[in-house]
């Protein structure tokens, strides 16, 4: 009897749940939990391989700063894994401003050069190091921060990881002065004079 019941058992498809759930990018839908998985005949080794990370990114941009993430939009093997990760390059005076993510916490690692960061708790108190190749610093899910280049005329690097395929990200600044918002509103919420918001507004392409 008991050798015909492990026979059925064995022959029986399996109901163990899946190991993982690759991004479907083509066709998938997104939800708040993910996107749909591909099918596991069409997932090969390349869907949790990223090579993306080694690269430098271009920071000939306004705040001197390029990030190269490997979210699940790059990277489909992080999809419902609640983590992914990012590279950050910060060339001499970069800086990212403050900033938040809203579904993810961070952890970041600098790896070369000498970065400045911190956060603001919901109480407004100021958690701020100055941070040097090897250091590490965590960023709360959810709470406004920033890193900045203070190594005078080097470059600097750092690893990031999230806990979170997909972090989200809204940067103050940006927010503020880079829409529609009419400026006399800008003005009232932030007590900044109409001068400097219309300069803030073109620098960073808003209008209004």
């Amino acid at each position: 009897m008991l050798p015909t019941l492990f026979l059925l058992l064995f022959l029986l498809p399996s109901s163990h749940a899946a190991d993982f759930c690759v991004a479907d990018l083509t066709g998938g839908r997104l939800t708040p939990s993910g996107y749909d998985c591909k099918i596991e005949s069409s997932v090969t080794t390349n869907d949790f391989v990223f090579s993306g990370l080694g690269v430098p990114g271009n920071t000939s941009n306004i705040i001197k700063a390029a990030v190269t993430p490997a979210f699940v939009a790059q990277f489909p093997g992080v999809n419902g894994l609640g983590i992914s990760a990012a590279r950050l390059d910060l060339a001499p005076g970069g800086v990212v401003p403050l900033h938040t993510h809203p579904a993810a916490s961070e952890f970041l690692v600098v790896t070369q050069g000498t970065i400045c960061a911190g956060f603001i708790s919901t109480a407004n108190n100021v958690y701020y190091k100055t941070l040097r190749t090897g250091d590490s610093m965590l960023f709360p899910q959810g709470l406004l921060h920033l890193q900045v280049n203070c190594g005078g005329s080097t470059m600097a690097v750092a690893i990031v990881s999230f806990s979170s395929p997909s972090p989200g990200l809204q940067i103050t600044a940006f927010a503020l002065f880079a829409n529609n918002l009419p400026s006399a509103l800008v003005e009232t919420v932030t007590f900044i004079d109409d001068a400097e918001v219309k300069k803030l507004k073109k620098l960073l392409g808003g209008t209004g």
